[in-house]
């Protein structure tokens, strides 16, 4: 008979566990991967939309560059007198332009830097900007261009500021990119930006000004922030990557529950099969015994009739053994029958433990005689317990057959039988100790396995359904070796009322 146990439920969700692992973990790299992809592909944005900013704002400036250049050009082709209308116009025209100072013929400029400008501008044959970049218009972001020609060179002082034109400005006046101008190692702030220092770095362009009359650099930069990365689209694609592995979690579990089921019927199938082989086997075990027994009586019974004169009371014994061991066999059909049509459903009763055990010395007699064995029944004290008698006296016979089995591999001055009945905390206990052999080591934890035998010509169904009928009945069946030779088998059963 198969024996089952119930699994724990911790035990039982822990695969369950272990399987969704992997989903997790795939989730949360989904997840992440994905989250990288789109800050980066967020970030390229801002980059390229940050670097077409910068090449519009550098044009746009180096467009009021070469305006200022152009006018310088301008008034030195023309000539303007001085105090002419054309020079008070300039300021009008053109708001950046602050001053106007014009160097007549035969004149020199009172200021050593501008007379160096005059000397560079004439040389190069184009405006020059004058050195100040450490004087006060150049912090405040003024700036003299200088243009020699003849007979009078001409100066402009152009507000830097002033020149943005903010009509065109690609960047809002008060955004987070911070805007600048350096001329020499003065900074002057077109657009102060926000500072916002994070560990998501910067972006910056520099780039200087197309004009070689004016020598500034412009410089854009902008710190980014945390707040700007793309938190909705990444936590969509984290809800939708958590959907996908959900559903390919889900869908493991239903291929592995279907696996599982299909396997259980398969196993099941495997399982009934087996159960009817064991079945099968243990009742062929079983009823050897008896037939063999109601056989040797039934030839006896014949050999004393046909004696001269006929041994009648004899005979009439033996036929009377044939009898119990037919109606034993009988009982043992029967209860086999209603395991199958009824499992659990056995009758149990109060049975004296040394009842059972004298009944089944009784039956045995002659094989103790003929293997020269005493048995020995230890416990005076009466020992009732709650049992099957048949499935009890099954179980005592087998125990003491196999014991006589092992004995008749020693010498018979060697073989002792000892059975002892006594009362226990854990119920009534029925003890069989031989003097055989014993049970190798390595085969005592399997010795209730079934097809599990040490000798030859066994078929190691016996003590398996005897552990079976046992756990049927409420109790347990151990093995374990005697000392210093041999092994005995210990019976646990409930005390009766």
């Amino acid at each position: 008979m198969l024996r089952q146990g119930r699994v724990p439920e911790s035990t039982a969700m822990r695969p369950r566990l272990s399987s969704s692992w992997p989903w997790v973990a795939a989730w949360l790299l989904a997840a992440a991967a994905g989250a990288l992809a789109l800050a980066a592909w967020d970030r390229a944005r801002d980059r390229e939309a940050f670097d077409n900013q910068g090449r519009i704002v550098h044009r746009l400036l180096s467009q009021r560059a070469a305006q200022h250049d152009a006018v310088l050009a301008t008034l030195a082709l023309l000539q303007p007198a001085a105090g002419a209308d054309g020079l008070q116009r300039l300021t009008a025209l053109y708001p950046q332009i602050l001053a106007v100072r014009r160097l007549g013929p035969g004149d020199d400029w009172p200021e050593p830097a501008w007379r160096s400008a005059q000397a560079q501008s004439r040389s190069a044959q184009r405006p020059v900007a004058v050195a100040a970049a450490a004087s006060a218009d150049a912090q405040a972001g003024r700036l003299w261009l200088l243009q020699a020609a003849e007979p009078a060179s001409f100066a402009l002082q152009v507000d830097l500021r002033a020149a943005l034109p903010w009509a065109e400005w690609p960047l809002p006046r008060d955004g987070d990119t911070q805007v600048a101008l350096l001329l020499g190692d003065t900074p002057l702030v077109l657009q102060p930006g926000r500072e916002a220092p994070s560990l998501l770095g910067r972006d910056q362009l520099r780039k200087p000004l197309a004009s070689a009359s004016q020598p500034a650099t412009l410089v854009l930069a902008r710190d980014l922030r945390w707040a700007e990365l793309p938190w909705a689209a990444m936590g969509g694609w984290a809800i939708a990557a958590g959907a996908l592995a959900a559903a390919g979690a889900a869908w493991q579990r239903q291929r592995a529950a279907r696996r599982r089921a299909e396997e259980l019927l398969r196993l099941g199938q495997v399982a009934r099969l087996n159960t009817l082989g064991e079945l099968a086997a243990g009742l062929a075990h079983e009823l050897n015994q008896p037939l063999t027994a109601v056989l040797a009586s039934t030839q006896a019974a014949r050999r004393l009739l046909a004696d001269e004169p006929p041994e009648l009371d004899a005979a009439r014994g033996a036929m009377e053994q044939a009898a119990g061991q037919a109606r034993r066999a009988s009982e043992v059909v029967a209860r086999l029958r209603r395991s199958i049509e009824r499992p659990g459903a056995q009758p149990a009763q109060a049975v004296l433990l040394q009842d059972t055990v004298r009944n089944a010395f009784d039956l045995l007699a002659p094989e103790f005689a003929r293997r020269q064995v005493v048995p020995r029944l230890q416990g005076a004290q009466p020992v009732r317990v709650q049992a099957e008698p048949v499935a009890l006296e099954q179980i005592v016979h087998n125990l003491l057959l196999n014991a006589l089995q092992a004995l008749e591999q020693v010498p018979a001055a060697e073989r002792a039988l000892d059975v002892d009945v006594a009362a226990g905390p854990q119920g009534g206990m029925l003890t069989v100790a031989d003097t055989g052999p014993g049970i190798a080591p390595e085969l005592l934890p399997r010795i209730f396995e079934p097809f599990v035998t040490i000798r030859a010509d066994g078929l190691g169904l016996g003590l398996p359904l005897c552990e079976s009928l046992a756990g049927a009945m409420g109790g347990s069946l151990q093995a374990q070796p005697r000392a210093p030779r041999g092994a005995q088998f210990r019976l646990t059963l409930p005390v009766a009322a």
